[in-house]
């Protein structure tokens, strides 16, 4: 997954947000080293300390385990990632239906759609 920015919001929110994801999408597995702060940096080309304050934070939900002597990994806890993984689906739902409301649908519309897919 490309790294993209939106304008108007704080970079490092976005860089938490965005590892958040892969952490919970699978694509940095539990257990699994993550690059070096100063490689993500590059990769995303940003500030090395912005995205050290991203991973410090990370580090602070519980999503990344510091090892003094092999870097960050991502956390082996299954029970944080599926927590964490359930709060961003609650926080996405939540977006949703209140756009659907705001576009003047009932919460039974909404049901409906999404049973059925469309």
């Amino acid at each position: 997954m490309a790294w993209s920015f939106e304008n108007g919001r704080p970079i490092y929110t976005q860089l938490l947000e965005q590892i958040e994801q892969r952490i919970i999408s699978g694509e940095y597995s539990a257990g699994e080293k993550l690059p070096s702060v100063r490689d993500l940096a590059a990769e995303a080309a940003v500030n090395p300390n912005t995205m050290q304050r991203a991973m410090a934070e990370l580090e602070q939900r519980g999503l990344v385990v510091t090892n003094r002597t092999s870097g960050r990994t991502v956390t082996e806890d299954l029970e944080i990632l599926k927590k964490i993984k359930k709060e961003r689906a609650i926080e996405r739902t939540r977006i949703y239906i209140t756009q659907m409301k705001e576009m003047g649908f009932e919460k039974k519309e909404i049901i409906e759609l999404i049973e059925k897919g469309e």
